[in-house]
């Protein structure tokens, strides 16, 4: 079960020719509460995108996050952490490792 959720939303800027994808970190076990989530938080950037951009559905789920990463890099529940525009290597590659 996951306790948080990596959310991409694409979002509408002026100036840009096309919506820009903007991720998103939920601390939220249920997908879709944290979809919404992001997305209320996206609309404080700008307009989220209409139909999809590139491929990409305007809000979609890129992972779950597991306890282990929740815990590491200490997202709350019900937070929602704005990551920015660039891929969240950090958030998605902190799963613990096997035993040798």
């Amino acid at each position: 079960m996951a306790n948080g959720w990596m959310i991409g939303v694409m979002v509408e800027l002026a100036g840009e020719p096309v919506a820009l994808r903007h991720f998103f970190a939920v601390g939220h076990e249920d997908r879709a509460k944290a979809e919404w989530r992001a997305i209320d938080k996206a609309l404080l950037i700008g307009k989220v995108a209409a139909s999809p951009v590139g491929g990409l559905e305007p809000v979609h789920m890129v992972s779950e996050l597991s306890p282990h990463t929740v815990g590491r890099l200490a997202l709350k529940p019900g937070e929602v952490r704005s990551l920015g525009w660039r891929w969240p290597r950090r958030w998605i590659t902190l799963e613990p490792r096997a035993a040798d």
